[in-house]
């Protein structure tokens, strides 16, 4: 059976990376900063291991004998040591160096859907970066370009609230198309490709099988609640103010509404043979997820 290193288990793609692998009798270690967050991984039989991707030395011997890295990390909301140039370039970087030291695993690489060199994002650009750097290392390696995570921005940013106050905030105008992928979708995907060798060495893009605007998830999640529920919005203007005004404090937040400015007006849709339904699998729709969050 094959030993699946999880960069980042504690996160939400990473927790349930390393939960199912776990549950199908693989071999698992989770490398993250805070053992305690992952205490029930390691209940479960999962190796732990505790470092930080930006400082190699804390690294240890977490690659010996692993057969599949998968890197489910960021630090888009990041600052001080933690800020994204030194976690989401930097800190990749090493770990794909010291990847290929160690055996030459099969290094699956969690990038962006809007990684690219001329990005005025700089998040976007240092994940394109790091695809680079991967797809010329000499480790046989796997990029996903997943489609935004429904437990995050369908759910925490925009469900959450309406659920347990009636009410929630959009930034922007919110009437863009985006697509939405559950997260056990993504680590399907990422099952068949540790199975098969037809997904080495390519970029992947995953989507999830619907488009919807921030205002239209907003409306599915006020409607599967059956209660009253209102949406307010920050004008985009604002919004590109207080990024402004935010950049020498917390320079993770000034960026989140730099990406609203800069998507503000722009078709993020993704077609439909980039879900999940290219491996032969069902894809989880928006309103089953939402019922899932009601009925849990």
């Amino acid at each position: 059976m094959k030993h699946i290193l999880v960069i980042g288990a504690s996160g939400v793609l990473g927790y349930a990376a390393a939960r199912y692998f776990l549950d199908q009798g693989y071999r698992v270690t989770a490398f993250v900063r805070d053992a305690n967050k992952v205490s029930e991984l390691a209940a479960l039989g999962a190796i732990v291991k505790e470092g930080d991707i930006t400082r190699p030395a804390t690294y240890g011997n977490i690659f010996n004998g692993v057969d599949v890295v998968i890197t489910a990390v960021h630090s888009l909301m990041g600052k001080g040591s933690n800020n994204s140039e030194k976690v989401d370039l930097i800190g990749h970087k090493n770990l794909i160096d010291a990847a290929l030291a160690s055996g030459k695993p099969h290094f699956i690489y969690t990038s962006a859907t809007l990684a690219g060199p001329d990005n005025r994002l700089d998040f976007s650009r240092y994940k394109y970066e790091v695809e680079q750097y991967l797809s010329q290392s000499g480790l046989s390696y796997t990029i996903l370009r997943p489609a935004a995570f429904m437990e995050w921005h369908a759910y925490r940013l925009l469900g959450k609230n309406i659920i347990e106050k009636g009410k929630t905030m959009i930034l922007g105008k919110g009437d863009t198309p985006m697509n939405f992928i559950a997260v056990k979708d993504v680590v399907m995907a990422i099952d068949h490709i540790i199975s098969a060798s037809d997904y080495r060495n390519t970029i992947i893009n995953l989507a999830g099988p619907g488009n919807y605007s921030r205002n239209e998830v907003a409306d599915l999640f006020g409607t599967a609640t059956g209660k009253p529920y209102k949406t307010g919005h920050i004008p985009v203007g604002l919004v590109k103010m207080l990024g402004t005004l935010l950049k020498p404090f917390h320079p993770g937040l000034a960026r989140v509404m730099r990406l609203t400015v800069l998507s503000e007006g722009k078709d993020a849709s993704m077609v439909a043979r980039d879900t999940i339904q290219q491996f032969g699998l069902q894809p989880t729709s928006l309103k089953e997820f939402i019922y899932q969050v009601l009925h849990k």
